[in-house]
């Protein structure tokens, strides 16, 4: 009988461990790190605080280097959410079956690519990409960006019928958008990729001079950016997690932190929105 209860009394309390532990296991996201790291942690920290008070759960967010650490992250199931750009998002639902795209800013089905070129180029606003562009030097932003490489480079085959080092005397890629203006600004390339939306923002900041880099040149509308989540939330937080999750995402509305994006707010979004992306991805062999 002493044998049965002592049995009984593990049993129940490796079941409250367990239950414990499920009750505080953490939700954990991240993002792409196509700003500096410091607009990054501050951004998403207050995104980690929203997310935690709005979903009752340890919410954390983890920082990467890389678009490629962020996808890899997401396939690892060491984050179950990402905001990602249009092509890591494809990369990474590719990887991870089950996995959606569930919110996206307002901004982000008419996203755009601005081409910056430094005043000492002899670069002026053109309505499309001509033969003035030959020999100059140039820089995307990550490899794995949307926005600074992906469309850019998309846009410059279609123009030319040549591969961009073709085009170009010298192509780089700076890492992230912030780099990629302080490059071109400081002279070291003559022309950039940058999102649209980080160029508006460091300009509102006045943290660009204007005297000495300006837009040539904007990309058609195309979609970029987009919150996705992996497809086994549920089967880990609860049944009704992911729509918890969305919902939270498309509620938030605090001005001071949607600025930090910086979006208007937040909208639904699916794995076919991206799907343009995905196409334009596999014919530059961006995808497997």
């Amino acid at each position: 009988m002493l044998k049965k209860i002592i049995g009984l009394a593990t049993v129940a309390a490796a079941t409250a461990c367990f239950a414990f532990s499920a009750a505080a296991e953490t939700f954990v996201f991240t993002a792409i790190p196509d700003q500096d790291e410091t607009k990054l942690v501050e951004r998403f920290g207050a995104v980690e605080e929203y997310l935690e008070e709005q979903l009752g759960v340890e919410v954390r967010y983890i920082p990467v280097k890389s678009y490629a650490a962020a996808v890899s992250a997401f396939r690892n199931n060491q984050v179950q959410l990402a905001w990602f750009g249009g092509l890591s998002g494809v990369q990474a639902r590719r990887l991870v079956p089950g996995s959606e795209a569930i919110a996206q800013g307002v901004e982000d089905p008419d996203f755009q690519t601005f081409f910056i070129a430094n005043h000492e180029s002899g670069l002026e606003r053109m309505a499309e990409l001509t033969d003035e562009l030959r020999g100059k030097t140039f820089t995307f932003g990550s490899k794995g960006s949307t926005s600074g490489r992906l469309m850019p480079e998309f846009y410059i085959r279609e123009a030319f019928g040549e591969a961009p080092d073709e085009v170009f005397s010298r192509v780089g890629f700076s890492g992230n958008h912030t780099r990629t203006i302080r490059l071109v600004e400081a002279g070291t390339y003559d022309i950039g990729a940058v999102n649209y939306k980080v160029w508006e923002s460091q300009v509102k900041e006045n943290a660009v001079d204007t005297n000495k880099v300006q837009v040539i040149w904007e990309t058609p509308y195309y979609a970029d950016y987009q919150w996705t989540i992996r497809g086994d939330v549920d089967e880990r937080f609860g049944d009704g997690f992911k729509e918890r999750v969305t919902q939270a995402l498309l509620n938030m509305d605090d001005p001071e932190l949607l600025e930090r994006f910086p979006r208007k707010g937040f909208i639904p979004a699916s794995n076919e929105d991206y799907d343009a992306i995905e196409d334009t991805a596999e014919s530059l062999g961006l995808v497997n």
